[in-house]
Parts: structure tokens; sequence; C-alpha cells
């Protein structure tokens, strides 16, 4: 009879099994070293010379991991070599990081030809030891996992240095041929930050420390790099991480952002109601300080070290139990660099995988990832619908979906506050720099400057406007109250600040950011002599044109990415200039049409002179 499941076939398929890279399935390894009580995992890399052709290079020659875990038995060791066997299939034991009992097997696979297990529970030269073979299965050599037996670890482990406890585990990868980086040193560059984030709720309150180390193969007994991953937050509300350092010789307080709404304030607690029980879910939310944006220099913050650092962390991180399967970049804006100045984590646990639509290597939340690429509040607008309605339309067609929608829902609308804040932020530190520089020669004019020198040449002229009345009558005193009252019955960010700013600097004209109801994109207001231009930033013409032409444009940005935000503004100009055509088009022959064609011509004569 033949097999239903071909083992060379499967085998071969599970090589691919989708991990994005090497750092991804040691994390493997170490979700086992945790899951057994390790305090500390060893992440060593033995590197060998090779000659090829006229050049002796380093190559990678074995990866392993050890730890001071629990170790395992004969028969546990035997399971978690299995594919799809493991201790905590049963849901009642998934409790922790560990549930599908393909890490090991898995992981290994994809990124070498075998793999040698060595754990012990009473001291390492009492270890038990296993292992699979890819080309063994493959030829037919190996059917099942070998028994385990009594086997000492390898010598060449034993040279290294390292402390062996009473309990452990020792995986050593061998006959790599799928690992991205060649050499031990890149292997842990590329690692660091991406296993620093997944286990910083684990690394930075000190419940296990991950040490990584290279040797070479012909001296053992002194690493070529050594050193313990710090956590990496991706909220940047952790202080001592990989990005501490650079805060340091910036003069940045670490850590550089804030909670968002005040600590204690900042995370949100849901409860969902699935397989017959309630389950916790948090939502935390942070923003950057106004510090970690300030640049003593030309160069932008999101260009310095910290903001580039900043900017490789850009997502919702979803933690599963503290360990982060995921930076889901779905729920970011891709062409604005802003996005870096917030964070956001979600934190559920596995008995929730099924809703979260979590994946057999622990990569992706495929549920979670799908409501970030719809616009959850246009899109139950365009049904007629309300959140709650659209819940149980996605939940009588059996979508788990539907059990996420409001907390999808509510990050959605959390994140456009953020972003609201961060703009303004940029706003006031922009205002603020333009009048640190008031006074020095400056080879480009703001064009708020050239707008007020342009109406100061009007008014000589003659031609005077209803804020001419109040800035010529009213003392500045006057006008500094009338300007903070205004700013504060429309909640402008701070309001106080930017009306001091506009009384020093003399400038007639102000933008501010906004949201107010009305198909407006912007209003006029007259305040204390000056003209305050309000941008209605919920009008669509807001996202198309304005937002991508930010002020904070980052200098290492690619062509691709510039190309991009110069076609929506492309876009968005041209609509806004057909939305007028059409404006007209439709006013009724008479005098309102001639009233909306002088308008235009007005408007654009005097556009020319201010452009000019």
């Amino acid at each position: 009879m033949s097999s239903i499941v071909p083992v060379n076939l499967v085998v071969k398929a599970l090589r691919d099994s989708g991990y994005k890279n090497t750092a991804y399935a040691i994390a493997e390894l170490i979700d086992n070293s945790i899951q057994h009580s390790s305090k500390n995992v060893d992440f060593i890399c033995l590197e060998e010379d090779i000659q090829i052709g006229t050049r002796v290079v380093s190559r990678i020659a074995s990866i392993a991991i050890l730890d001071d875990g629990s170790g395992m038995d004969n028969n546990t060791l035997e399971k978690a070599l299995q594919f799809g066997n493991g201790t905590n299939l049963d849901k009642s034991n998934q409790k922790s990081i560990g549930k599908f009992g393909m890490g090991l097997p898995s992981s290994s696979i994809s990124q070498s030809k075998r793999v040698d297990v060595y754990t012990w529970t009473n001291g390492k030269e009492n270890s038990i030891y296993s292992y699979l073979d890819v080309d063994d299965i493959i030829n037919g050599k190996l059917t099942e996992v070998p028994k385990p037996t009594l086997k000492v670890i390898p010598d060449e482990f034993n040279k290294l240095g390292l402390k062996y406890k009473k309990t452990g585990t020792l995986v050593v990868w061998s006959n790599i041929d799928r690992c991205l980086w060649k050499t031990g040193k890149t292997i842990i560059e590329h690692s660091e930050s991406i296993i620093g984030r997944m286990y910083r709720k684990f690394i930075s309150p000190g419940l296990v420390v991950i040490t990584a180390r290279v040797f070479k193969k012909n001296a053992l007994t002194t690493p070529i790099l050594q050193k313990n991953f710090l956590p990496n937050d991706p909220m940047y509300l952790m202080a001592n991480t990989t990005v501490s350092k650079i805060l340091k010789d910036s003069d940045i307080a670490d850590p550089m952002f804030d909670y968002w709404g005040g600590k204690g304030n900042h995370e949100r607690e849901y409860k969902i109601f699935f397989d017959n029980q309630v389950h916790l879910v948090y939502v935390r939310y942070s923003v950057a300080k106004e510090e970690a944006r300030k640049s003593k220099s030309t160069t932008n913050a999101g260009s310095l070290k910290h903001g580039t650092h900043a900017g490789e962390n850009i997502g919702v991180s979803i933690l599963r139990s503290g360990r982060e399967l995921d930076l889901d970049t779905t729920w970011a804006n891709n062409y604005d660099t802003r996005e870096r100045w917030w964070g956001v984590e979600i934190e559920f646990p596995p008995s929730l995988d099924e809703v979260f639509g979590v994946t057999n290597n622990k990569q992706y939340a495929n549920n979670f990832r799908e409501l970030g690429k719809i616009d959850i509040t246009n899109t139950v607008k365009e049904l007629g619908m309300s959140i709650g309605d659209y819940k149980k339309e996605l939940l009588l067609d059996n979508d788990l979906k539907g059990l996420l929608i409001e907390i999808a829902a509510d990050i959605t609308n959390q994140l456009g506050d953020i972003r609201r804040h961060i703009k303004s932020q940029a706003k006031k530190l922009e205002r603020t720099e333009t009048d640190d520089r008031h006074g020095e020669n400056k080879k480009d004019k703001d064009v708020e400057e050239i707008a007020t020198k342009i109406t100061e040449n009007r008014k000589i002229e003659g031609r005077r406007g209803n804020s001419d009345e109040d800035e010529d009558k009213k003392s500045d005193e006057q006008k500094l109250i009338d300007l903070i009252k205004s700013f504060g019955e429309d909640l402008i960010p701070d309001g106080d600040d930017v009306a001091k700013m506009l009384i020093k600097s003399n400038l007639k004209y102000q933008f501010l950011d906004t949201n107010f109801d009305g198909n407006a994109f912007f209003t006029v207001s007259v305040v204390g002599g000056k003209i305050i231009i309000k941008l209605n930033n919920s009008h669509p013409a807001y996202f198309k044109f304005v937002e991508v032409i930010n002020d904070e444009i980052d200098e290492n940005a690619d062509k691709e990415n510039i190309i991009q935000r110069l076609k929506s503004a492309q876009q968005g100009l041209k609509l806004i200039l057909m939305a007028w055509a059409r404006y007209e088009d439709e006013q009724p022959d008479g005098v309102m049409k001639n009233n909306v064609k002088n308008a235009r011509q007005d408007w654009g004569r005097m556009a020319a002179e201010f452009m000019e």
C-alpha cells in the first residue's frame, strides 16, 4: 500500500516552512528554552576557514543554543523531534509561548540539514541524545525519530568556557545550507535587533539573559565576539535598550517616548468571549517626547541615529504571552516618516490563537493583520452599519475577525488622535526652530514670512483687509488674549504657545491642523490682527494632498518613497482643480456663474502676486 503522505516530499516542503530568516528560526529554539524555565540562553556560532578559489574565508559551520532549563526525559525528547508533536498540544497546557509541536524540527531543517539534541536533568555528563538528518529522511534511511541514548556532548562545546548547570539542553545545527548570512558575526548582528524585540518582556526585567558568542573552530577558548542581547522596545518606554547609548550620546532622556494618555491610562483592556471562556486582550500606546523630535542640526530628527532606530520599529507589535510574533506594518502609513514616532502593542493569550489567526511558525497573526489592511470606519459607513452590526454579520459567517473588530476600530481611532498630536508637535517644533533662527541670514524664507511681506506691500498700496483694523488698533496684549481664547475654543494643541509665537514673530498668517465638521477643506478666520487658516485633517483632500508633503522628510528616504509621495500630491492638486471646475460648471447661467468666474480670476491674480 502507498503512504498517504510521502515522507521525503513532506520534509522538502517543511524546509520551506516560511521562516523570515535565521533569527526567526533561532527564536523557536529560544521559545523552547524559556518554556522549560531557562534563566540563561547562549546563542553560539562556530566558524571555520575554508578555501574558495584563491581565497581563504570564514564560513558558519554550526549554530547552537545552550540553556539551563529543566531538560527533557527520553519521552519528551522524542516528542520534541517529531513534527506536530510535543507537550503543549492540549489546550490546558497552552498557557505560555509554546504550542504547536513544530518549533524544534521545523525551524532546524529550515536552516540546516542536521540537528543534534543533547539534554540532561542530572548533570551534562548524563546527557541523553537524539537527532534528525534531512538527507537520511529523504533517502529513507531515517523513518522515525531515533530512540534517545546516553551520549556526552561534543568535545568542542566543552572547550568554549560555557557554564553548564545541573539541568539543561544543547541544540546544534550543522550542515547549514539555508542561512542567508555566511559568518557568525553577521548572523549575530542581524539577529540582535529581532531577538531583542521578540523577547524584550523577558530580557528587560531580567527573567532571561540571552548571550551571543562567536568562536573560530581552530581557537575555541576565546570568542571573537560576545554580547548580551539588549531589549529592543518598539514602544520606547523601556530604559537600557538597544537605543540607549544613542540617546546618551545625543543628550536625550531614556526612554524617549511617553505613555499615550499618561502612565496607567495608556493600556486598554478588552474581554473576548470565545470557546465558552472570557479571555483578556490588552492594547498599549506610546508617543515620542518632544525632545526626541528636536534637532540641533539642519537634519530632521527622523534622519538622526535615534530617529533611524525608530524608523526600523514602525508598526503594531503583536505579543502572544509576552513574546512578539510580528511587528505588523499594515497599520502604518508607509509613505509617512512620522509613523516612527508612535508605538502600539497588542497582547493576547495563546487561547486566542485561532481568533487572531496565529500561524504555526508563530510569525504572524493573520486575522488581526487583515483588519489592518482595511479602513474599518469607512467600511462600516459604506455598508450603512454600526460596528456592532458588522461584528454580528462576520460572526454569523463564522468569521472570527468579528471578535476583533471593536479592538481594531479602537486602535484605528487612537492612531488617528496620536497622528494628529504628532503633526501638531511637529508644527510646534518647526515654529520654535523658526523663532530661534529669527534675525539670522537664511537662504530660504518661510512661506508665512513671504506672505506677510507681500501683505505689508499691499497695505502700503491702500488695499487693506479686516485683519488690518485689529492689527492697528489693538495692543499686543489684547491680540494675545484674543488668539489664546480662539485657540482654546478650537482645542488647538499648545494653543497658548502658538499664540505667543505669532505675536512675537509678527507673522500675519498661521496654518493650523484641526478637525471640524462640515465639507470645507479649510476655513479662514481673523483673530487678533492675524489671518488663521485651519486645514480640516478629516477632509479627503488633506490626506491626498497635504499629508504626503509634510515637512518632516527623511533625508535617507528611498527614491520610490519620494516618487510615491509626489504622485499622490500631484493627484491631489489635480482633483482639487477638477472639483473647482465642476463646481463652476454646475452654476446656473447668469449672475452666480459670473461671480464664481470672477472669484477665480481675482484669486488667480492674488496667487500670482504671492508666488512671484
